[in-house]
């Protein structure tokens, strides 16, 4: 048989997960100019860019232009997008192995870790995770809903989600309307009570992950004073050998930023955020109708080597008046059908994006993984393509080396006749372009980015199906 890679027989590739690690991944593979290489985009649902979509605030249109450099990708000859295709629904492992020599899965890190604290199951207790979709527009999460009569909010963990979820609260309706957050998130944000919003970090304002500009944005928005404690901002020791060890410059004016926070008088404003750290949640305790009623915290101490300090309970207990709570204290996988996955990592167990086997540690021949769901939730959109191009290194090193399967119906065809079958309303890339005019046409006429179609059924709808 032909060497696959060349004209005369292209190389196969699936991908499974059409978020940025996937787009990335395609983008590397259709790059090499020596490689004549096809590749089909398999996602589960009906709209392509995963986290960019769904993933990223409303009020941070800029970051969303990286789907331009993914529609620059899917017009390249040899690409194709199969939206609305489950795997293990529509098409299962045995199915791309009979039709691809290289199947890469990407579908990120969907679930939120749990805080393993009395009352986390609590009604009004949820995974910031799920708040985010809901506000984005997920079909997924968009039946949900969330408590926004009370006056007082924690949000538990400092990373970018979590200040996103923040910010999210104390936008003005007039701030809101300008983005394309999905209309019945805009209609229950702009009937939100929430007058105080908690920002919860274990560690101190070093060791915080959200980044300088996030922090910046903080302190500038139009209806929230922002506050935070000098105490908790005033660095020890071993967080001040750490920051004086750095060369990220980043992180240094990100604590003058919090610093400069702890000097600033109220405004007045209608909201109030406040920044706390070195601060634990130990429980959510429940009102008589079994909702958050309140939330009991204890205080840290860093102990440990710059670089690697962790948390420590110091005794020293508080009471937060929160009645509605969102943790975003990490992020983990789901395992996928007949695919190997590391529970206690949450990622699919791989060398450099070679698919391991769990019993014996050797690579899967044509099996790769890309994004969050090989190294775990990590980084920002951007750091997914080096990752990506790792993978793709590791899939033309085995094909060098002549250590690819042999797919029984290699043939693009075969694959589409196999989609098509399966799941008669799948949704092609030029089919999501019409989605997309369709959306940006709605939001042009409210003077927002989109109007976004929010359920699989409204977008084939939409695409006459």
């Amino acid at each position: 048989m032909t060497q696959p890679g060349t004209a005369a027989q292209p190389l196969r590739v699936a991908i499974v997960g059409a978020g940025p690690a996937g787009f990335f991944t395609a983008q590397a593979l259709l790059a090499r100019p020596d490689l004549a290489v096809e590749v089909d985009l398999y996602e589960r649902l009906a709209s392509p860019y995963g986290l960019v979509r769904f993933g990223v605030a409303p009020d941070h249109e800029r970051i969303k232009n990286v789907t331009r450099s993914f529609d620059t990708v899917a017009k390249k000859p040899g690409f194709r997008f199969f939206g609305n295709v489950a795997f293990g629904r529509d098409v299962t492992l045995a199915d791309l192995r009979r039709h691809y020599h290289h199947i890469c899965f990407t579908t990120g890190a969907q679930t939120d870790r749990r805080m393993g604290i009395p009352g986390e199951d609590l009604a009004r207790s949820h995974p910031a995770t799920e708040f985010v979709a809901w506000y984005n527009g997920h079909p997924d999460y968009r039946h949900l809903e969330f408590d926004l009569s009370v006056e007082r909010v924690a949000v538990i963990g400092v990373g970018n989600v979590a200040v996103d979820v923040a910010r999210m609260l104390c936008r003005t309706p007039a701030e809101l309307a300008t983005t394309d957050v999905a209309d019945y998130a805009l209609d229950a944000l702009k009937r939100s009570r929430v007058k105080e919003v908690y920002l919860i970090g274990r560690r101190g304002p070093v060791q915080a992950a959200f980044t300088t500009p996030e922090a910046k944005e903080m302190g500038e928005l139009e209806a929230a004073d922002v506050r935070v404690l000098p105490e908790e901002v005033a660095l020890d020791p071993l967080s001040q050998r750490e920051l004086d060890a750095s060369d990220d410059k980043l992180m240094k004016r990100k604590v003058e930023v919090l610093q400069e926070f702890a000097t600033r008088a109220p405004a007045g404003k209608a909201r109030l955020l406040n920044l706390r750290f070195l601060l634990s949640p130990v429980e959510l305790v429940g009102d008589a109708h079994g909702r958050v009623g309140g939330m009991k915290a204890v205080r840290n101490r860093l102990e440990g080597e710059p670089g690697k300090l962790k948390a420590v309970a110091t005794g020293a207990f508080e009471d937060l008046p929160v009645e509605l709570v969102f943790r975003s204290v990490g992020y983990r996988g789901v395992a996928l059908p007949d695919v190997p996955f590391d529970e206690k990592r949450g990622v699919i167990p791989n060398a450099a994006g070679r698919i391991l086997d769990p019993a014996t540690h050797d690579p899967q021949p044509g099996l790769y993984v890309a994004g969050w769901i090989k190294r775990g939730p990590s980084g920002v959109i951007g750091t997914n393509k080096p990752d990506a191009v790792e993978t793709v290194g590791a899939m033309l090193e085995d094909l060098a080396a002549g250590a690819v399967p042999t797919p029984a119906q290699p043939g693009a065809d075969a694959a589409e006749r196999l989609v098509r079958g399966r799941q008669p309303r799948v949704v092609s890339f030029a089919d999501w372009q019409r989605l997309d005019r369709i959306e940006s046409e709605r939001g042009k006429a409210q003077g927002r980015p989109r109007v976004k179609l929010t359920s699989t059924e409204e977008m084939l709808a939409a695409l006459g199906r």
